[in-house]
């Protein structure tokens, strides 16, 4: 398993490299698009979403405001505080790692028959304690 990990890790960034992303910018732009908190998240939200130090995730969105990617905007409702937006390139950016990581994930899937994945799937489902893993 963790020599598989390794591989799956090298094609990623393999994928992402063309894109001017990195692994970890690429998991904080997921989780900015998918924040469920009714407005764009706080620094603070997204280090403890990510499970990284405050400073960790400044690193990361100062890179992707470099982008374009993301800003920073003032909180309406307090203006001490500060939220982090997507912006139409993130989301672009967003599409295009989608793709990358499919072309990745085939690119390691494709020694497996159709029947194989399908028998993987579950059981990486059931490791993972999905739908079919719980009891």
């Amino acid at each position: 398993m963790l020599r598989l990990t390794r591989r799956l890790h090298r094609i990623q960034k393999r994928h992402l490299e063309p894109l001017g992303i990195t692994p970890a910018q690429s998991r904080l732009l997921r989780v900015v698009a998918h924040y469920n908190g009714g407005q764009p998240p706080r620094m603070a939200d997204l280090a403890a979403r990510l499970e990284v130090v405050p400073r960790a995730v400044t690193s990361l969105v100062d890179g992707l405001e470099a982008a374009a990617c993301v800003r920073r905007v003032p909180d309406p409702a307090n203006r001490r505080v500060i939220r982090i937006e997507l912006t139409d390139t993130g989301r672009a950016t967003l599409r295009k790692l989608r793709s990358a990581r499919t072309e990745a994930a085939e690119e390691i899937l494709s020694p497996l028959t159709a029947d194989q994945r399908e028998v993987l799937g579950g059981l990486l489902n059931t490791l993972s304690g999905g739908p079919e893993g719980r009891a």
